[in-house]
């Protein structure tokens, strides 16, 4: 799953409504409804500003990778 589908999910599953997010963020419901059905990229800086938003850490929605033998 994208990051963009993780976070629409986490919205429904929270019933979280999409305007207040893009409220908090700053952005325009059109944008961020773009952002969510993955026309519109998800930039690093706007994945912080929406995690800040929920109060959630961006590990929620992003899979670390893990380094193997010093690489």
């Amino acid at each position: 799953m994208r990051v963009f589908e993780k976070v629409r999910a986490y919205l429904a599953e929270n019933n979280i409504e999409p305007l207040s997010v893009a409220e908090k963020i700053g952005v325009p419901i059109s944008t961020f409804n773009a952002i969510l059905e993955g026309t519109e990229t998800l930039y690093a800086d706007d994945l912080s500003a929406i995690c800040y938003a929920l109060n959630v850490s961006p590990e929620e929605f992003i899979e670390l990778v893990k380094q193997k033998n010093g690489e």
